[in-house]
């Protein structure tokens, strides 16, 4: 079955891509014929070659104690290389030094679209769940492939070359996904910018990235609104002068004024061959940037590479979801973020999986969006984000049981910790109560998901709100204050990780320094996650908050979502957000906002957080808005109410990635407010 030594210390391993297949069980090969063994081989065709591994448990461990063996094994199964590599990893996390699979070259695009049309051809790749609802559009692996070989052309013979990096603006849609993997195809890196983000960020980005090749589309449609996307790259470039072409995709039929630096780009594509010749890239090539909100308010430009990321998208997209062959994959975030990078794209297309991209809103035209489209798209994993999934909850059940939802195995939930509210309406409406909520915790500087409830034993138990249990190879551990390892559980501390794995970014863009300083200096020797987490008595992991969202009054440290969870459970209350702020008796005092109307709540929240979780717990002060400001991708920005708590309105920073800046101006008057009417 392929199976060899390969007599470099690395044990049992496979001499050639693709050597076991799901259905044979290998354990002839090593002579251990126990049911169980046959199992975690169905499980995993890699687990046959190696020695003492009869479960999942098993499998776990030996993925972190012999991490080298596990890896290379895992690398030769389940990419397609054009030369094998010959050096695992060559890693120190006290120098941020990370390196994977040295020597071994290949194509991602390959990996994601030829090594499929060789086997099923006619497979549906990409459902493109338009904005207007039952107008979904099917594109199988042989129609993606040969619309990413024409842009791989389009772009080489406008002079993009290996190493260029091609912002890419555009709506989550087909010509997205195809223009993400033709600059793989030929070597260039792209930058994504969520189509959502002002021209001044997003002219931030191009410059930091050095692109003289941006890619859009004349207008977007989100939420039946139509949104000028060719406008703000116009203004955008104005303080760009590295760009030198813009190519512009027609998503509605509007025409939109053309410069002299504008392409038609479906017009160009269609003078080019449906055939590109594959560039050979290195493992450790750069594949793509993408840029995250810093603590500073400047954003980082984080670098991912080609073979590491790309086996550890597809491996935890095929075991944190159950993903089978045939499955239809919904994860309905937008490519703009890693989510959309690791669930939309190159997870699932490395799998050959067929996955959905999602154009909409979840409240457009209706609350029953989502769970309509899982209906009509027979959707079986269904991925989306808290913020999402409580909004929804306000509106009630019969928008979820309108529809039918039978297709439905495995639901998550990734972006923050959802609350129990949140995760049992999910679990019980959406999931009629027998599909596992994987509620995953990652980051885009992981790459992909790290701790997450499943895989497991199928029948193992999942905690509501909790991520629960570290991924294959990774190995996580909380630090206290002083730096010192917390070895026992029923503990909470700062998360940092142990070792390397594939997935992680390699450095921040044009500032290896401030990658050092910001990951790995905090905790030498660790990866920094800038999160805290609790362990729980069995040794579950639970995210209690970015580490300066912890609040310590009076000696007792309090995780800000904590507190959150049990104001969220007022009916009264569509979400809230807790900030800390300097008290000169306690240390840390807690102000809330939250998104109702009713100023007599008050009474009732500080009864309900001194019940469930102490009286030191609740809040001095209560804010009420009407709404949070929050990211465009619906995260609550803590760090602008942080800034608004302590009047440092100087210190705001970046507000580009608000979904709308008129929310802090609200908070702002309502500190205001608050404020002289606590004065003495």
């Amino acid at each position: 079955n392929g199976l060899i030594h390969d007599g470099n210390g690395l044990g049992t391993s496979f001499s050639k891509p693709r050597a076991l297949s799901l259905t044979t069980c290998g354990c002839r090969a090593v002579a251990l014929p126990s049911t169980s063994r046959c199992n975690v081989a169905a499980f995993m065709p890699e687990a046959a070659g190696f020695e003492g591994v009869s479960g999942r448990a098993a499998l776990r461990e030996l993925s972190v104690s012999n991490s080298e063996s596990f890896w290379a094994a895992v690398a030769r199964h389940r990419l397609s290389w054009s030369i094998p590599f010959h050096t695992v990893q060559d890693c120190d996390l006290s120098r941020g030094k990370i390196k994977w699979f040295e020597g071994g070259k290949l194509n991602v695009s390959v990996n994601c679209l030829d090594r499929h049309v060789h086997t099923c051809p006619e497979r549906v790749a990409l459902i493109w769940e338009r904005d207007e609802r039952g107008s979904e559009m099917k594109y199988t692996y042989r129609e993606l492939l040969e619309m990413t070989c024409r842009v791989g052309n389009l772009l080489r013979r406008h002079g993009v070359k290996r190493g260029d990096c091609v912002t890419i603006y555009m709506p989550t849609c087909p010509l997205a996904v195809a223009s993400m993997l033709a600059c793989a195809r030929i070597g260039a890196a792209h930058n994504v910018v969520f189509a959502g983000f002002s021209a001044d960020a997003l002219a931030e980005r191009i410059r930091d990235a050095q692109s003289s090749t941006v890619i859009t589309v004349n207008q977007g449609v989100r939420g039946g609104k139509v949104i000028e996307l060719k406008k703000t790259v116009d203004t955008a470039v104005e303080s760009c002068p590295t760009v030198k072409q813009v190519f512009v995709a027609m998503r509605t039929d509007n025409p939109v004024t053309m410069t002299a630096r504008d392409i038609a780009m479906e017009e160009e594509m269609l003078k080019e061959d449906v055939v590109c010749e594959p560039a050979v890239m290195n493992s450790e090539d750069v594949l793509f940037l993408l840029y995250t909100s810093g603590s500073t308010g400047k954003p980082k430009g984080l670098v991912h590479t080609q073979a590491g990321y790309l086996l550890y998208a597809a491996l935890t997209h095929r075991y944190v979801f159950s993903y089978h062959d045939g499955d239809v994959f919904g994860c309905v975030a937008d490519i703009g973020w890693i989510t959309g990078h690791s669930y939309v794209v190159y997870g699932p297309l490395a799998n050959g999986a067929t996955t959905v991209l999602f154009e909409s809103t979840p409240i457009y035209p209706d609350p029953g969006r989502y769970w309509d489209m899982v209906e009509r798209l027979k959707i079986n994993q269904f991925y989306g984000a808290p913020t999402a999934i409580r909004l929804l909850l306000k509106y009630g059940d019969q928008w979820v049981n309108k529809y039918d939802r039978s297709t439905l195995k495995t639901l998550g939930s990734v972006g923050e910790p959802i609350n129990t509210e949140a995760w049992e309406w999910y679990h019980r409406v959406v999931g009629d109560g027998r599909c596992p909520v994987v509620d995953t915790w990652w980051q885009t500087e992981t790459g992909g998901i790290c701790i997450a409830p499943r895989p497991s034993d199928p029948d193992a138990e999942i905690v509501p709100g909790m991520a629960m249990r570290p991924f294959f190879g990774i190995k996580p551990v909380l630090i206290d204050t002083e730096g010192e390892l917390l070895t026992s559980n029923n503990t909470s501390g700062a998360l940092c990780m142990a070792q390397p794995w594939p997935g992680m970014a390699r450095t921040i863009h044009n500032n290896h320094q401030r990658f050092i300083e910001t990951y790995f200096q905090p905790y030498p020797g660790y990866f920094f996650t800038g999160d805290g987490a609790y362990r729980s008595e069995e040794g579950y992991y639970q995210i209690t908050g970015r580490l300066d969202d912890v609040i310590n009054v009076s000696g007792h440290r309090i995780g800000t979502a904590e507190i959150e969870d049990v104001v969220n459970q007022c009916p009264a209350v569509a979400e809230s957000a807790v900030i800390g702020y300097t008290h000169s008796i306690k240390g840390q005092g807690k102000k809330l906002s939250i998104d109702v109307k009713e100023a007599d709540l008050s009474r009732q929240l500080n009864g309900m957080v001194s019940e469930k979780i102490a009286k030191y717990a609740s809040p001095d002060f209560i804010q009420f808005a009407q709404r949070l400001p929050k990211t465009r991708s619906g995260k609550i920005m803590r760090r602008v109410l942080r800034k608004v708590v302590e009047s440092d309105l100087e210190g705001l920073g970046d507000l580009s990635t608000l979904d709308d800046p008129a929310a802090v101006q609200e908070i702002i008057q309502g500190h205001e407010k608050l404020l002289s009417k606590n004065r003495p």
